[in-house]
């Protein structure tokens, strides 16, 4: 009877880590959508084309999350998450205001 209770908690412990895991790795890979309050206070777009440079007069041609120093994306990659928002998933072509050019 030890030995299955044993068994029991350790099953459980397991099953109960995995989906705290799994919880966290579906948040981390939520893609921002503008309507996000921090994409909003940003003016996240994610077609840096679609940038109204009189609403972002910072943003200049060629700058986009993939050349942001905050992007953490791979190289080539369509999205990747952001320090700025929380490691939430960016468009690799978006832009916000908080662009820092990768050095």
């Amino acid at each position: 009877m030890q030995a299955s209770r044993r068994k029991f908690f350790i099953t459980s412990a397991a099953v109960v880590s995995s989906i705290v895991l799994s919880a966290q790795t579906r948040a981390d890979t939520t893609a921002v959508s503008e309507s996000d309050p921090t994409a909003k206070a940003l003016n996240y777009k994610p077609l840096a084309s679609s940038v109204d440079p009189a609403k972002s007069p910072t943003y200049k041609a060629g700058q986009m999350c993939a050349n942001c120093q905050l992007y953490q994306g791979t190289a080539g990659s369509s999205m990747g998450p952001c320090a700025i928002f929380g490691g939430k998933q960016v468009s690799a072509k978006g832009w916000c205001t908080a662009y820092v050019k990768k050095a």
